[in-house]
């Protein structure tokens, strides 16, 4: 059903997008909230962008107002999108991250309720409920048979990298299989390029760590435009030579500096994500469609994480230089 989508179908919430993306953290509110003389006068900034009172910055109370604004976003849209699987592609990554949580602290003997987040697919206290009883029936099976395979071997090894590696593939997979049945070209090319950003990392930890190709090929995830046969048997380690020409070039080069011991990981770390920012940024563009709705999609999560670096420097006493390094390109 949703391949037969038109781009005409869009045009309601599209004219309701553009006008949202005025709220969005621009770059000019970024830098006042940087340089704001106090705490309290960076935080008023964010009522300019919809935000809740902040009455206090601490970190719980920030988790607090950026969970409430991310589920008001997939609430909003969530009735408006005339295809859901647009915002599954970007709500499932919470699941994977509560599925994550809950199989460490399930292993260490601990409560790890505190540390689920909102704003996936499923309710993150349904999840939870329903991992420790072992009933996850009403789950995707690609989902379910990830957590089932990460619980055992988890249990089996002891190893929490190994448990993970199990789920960021299925991730991945899921993720792509979205993407493909949404029938949209644009969000497949997005998918993509997440999984190219991820690969790439992985090289270069894998090189920084010294190692081998058995270690990588577990790290890597599926769906990307490079093939992960090409990154294994990339010769020396080449990363450079793997993703040139593609949107990752330049990151690719500061990572192949990282690999051989110089660089910096700030750095190459802003140039994964500002790629995936270059990418999504064509669907300004598009005066309708299903592009609209996915930048801004993107814009509100590129927000949110902005939102933190900021505020989260700012409590640490991190100097404006060292939070504007942190930051990447802005949507808007």
């Amino acid at each position: 059903m949703s391949k037969s989508l038109k781009d005409t179908d869009y045009l309601s919430i599209s004219t309701r997008v553009r006008a949202m993306e005025s709220k969005l953290l621009t770059q000019e509110r970024r830098s006042r909230m940087v340089e704001a003389s106090s705490d309290e006068d960076a935080v008023k900034i964010l009522a300019e962008c919809g935000y809740g009172e902040l009455s206090s910055l601490t970190a719980a109370h920030l988790d607090q107002v950026l969970a409430q604004a991310r589920d008001e976003v997939y609430r909003d849209l969530g009735t408006s999108v005339p295809n859901g699987r647009l915002l599954d592609v970007f709500r499932m990554k919470y699941d994977y991250h509560n599925a994550k949580t809950m199989l460490k602290a399930t292993a260490m003997g601990v409560d790890g309720t505190r540390l689920l987040t909102s704003g996936g697919r499923y309710s993150a206290e349904k999840l939870a409920d329903d991992f420790h009883r072992g009933e996850l029936r009403d789950y995707t099976p690609t989902f379910r048979e990830a957590v089932t395979r990460a619980r055992e071997t988890l249990g089996a090894t002891g190893d929490p990298q190994q448990a993970d590696f199990i789920l960021d593939k299925a991730y991945f997979t899921e993720m792509t299989a979205s993407a493909e049945e949404s029938g949209s070209a644009f969000l497949r090319g997005y998918v993509k390029l997440m999984a190219d950003t991820a690969n790439l990392r992985s090289a270069v930890r894998s090189a920084r760590m010294g190692k081998g190709s058995d270690f990588l090929a577990q790290a890597l995830v599926p769906g990307g435009n490079v093939d992960v046969s090409s990154i294994l048997n990339a010769k020396n380690g080449d990363l450079t030579g793997v993703f040139r020409g593609g949107r990752l070039g330049e990151a690719a080069a500061a990572g192949a500096s990282l690999a051989s011991g110089g660089g910096s990981f700030t750095a190459f770390e802003r140039l994964c994500d500002n790629a995936l920012n270059d990418y999504v940024l064509q669907a300004k563009r598009v005066p309708f469609g299903e592009q609209p709705v996915l930048g801004y999609l993107f814009a509100r999560e590129a927000e949110l994480t902005a939102i933190r670096t900021i505020l989260s420097g700012r409590m640490a006493g991190l100097s404006a230089e060292t939070i504007r390094e942190r930051l990447r390109d802005p949507y808007v």
